[in-house]
């Protein structure tokens, strides 16, 4: 087993798995000295897996020598629940709040720390953000994600409001005790709401979709430009879509699982 340089031994597929999780949105395509560096791996090593991956098809290399992820691998990640399932069941109903609002709609899941975002609406008309299919933000900072916060685990929350908050933009809510007022208040009222926290210029509003037990299925958002400042009428129709989804989740054969 290979040795990274914090004195951990990795097997093979810890560092198949090191080369592949070094994608992100910034950097979707990678030279192989760059894949090495950031996976901290020998470059020969990076080379042969590499290589190996290719074959696969989890990673591709162009003409120029850059890998980025393939094909194959975009096709088994699609066989998650959450991305198969919920993704499936609340595609329509997130397709008529787009018709109704021409805006950014969002479906994420809380996965760890972050707002995982399964799928995204928008349009020509719809205000710019960096949110992105497969994308995570931070759960403290996106209407989603505070939708989602405000309902997990108490236990969770508690050991969120401890962590340092990521500052996104100078209205960023980070200091803990003001976070926990807006998670309550969020609570209270059923939807959550954000103010040029993650974007400037955009605002946004959110609600849990319901499941069984405490926490819930995930989460719907409207993202809209922060000039347009009445969220509030879209309340009803983003618990509409909610809950019609959940009723469809209940009844569904597969159930939608959210990632731990």
């Amino acid at each position: 087993m290979a040795v990274n340089r914090d004195g951990h031994r990795r097997s093979m597929a810890g560092r198949a798995l090191a080369l592949l999780g070094v994608f992100d949105a910034e950097q979707p395509r990678l030279k192989l000295t760059e894949l090495a560096r950031r996976a901290d791996l020998p470059l020969a090593t990076a080379h042969r897996l590499a290589g190996e991956l290719v074959t696969w098809g989890a990673l591709e290399r162009d003409a120029d020598g850059h890998y980025n992820i393939g094909l194959r691998l975009w096709e088994a990640a699609t066989l998650a629940p959450v991305a198969g399932r919920l993704r499936e069941v609340a595609l329509p109903f997130m397709q008529d709040l787009y018709e109704a609002t021409r805006e950014n709609i969002h479906l994420a899941v809380h996965d760890g720390f972050d707002a995982l975002y399964v799928e995204k609406l928008s349009g020509h008309r719809s205000v710019p953000i960096i949110s992105r299919t497969g994308a995570r933000l931070p759960l403290h900072s996106t209407g989603v994600g505070k939708a989602l916060l405000a309902r997990a685990d108490p236990e969770f929350v508690r050991g969120y409001l401890e962590r340092p908050l990521r500052r996104c933009t100078r209205y960023t809510i980070t200091e803990g005790a003001r976070l926990a007022r807006e998670l309550r208040a969020t609570a209270e009222r059923g939807y959550a709401l954000t103010n040029e926290e993650m974007t400037l210029g955009s605002c946004s509003v959110a609600v849990a979709i319901p499941a069984d037990g405490h926490e819930p299925a995930g989460a719907l958002g409207i993202v809209v430009r922060s000039v347009r400042t009445d969220l509030h009428r879209l309340v009803p129709d983003l618990r509409a879509a909610a809950d019609a989804i959940a009723r469809r989740l209940d009844t569904a054969p597969h159930r939608a699982v959210r990632p731990t």
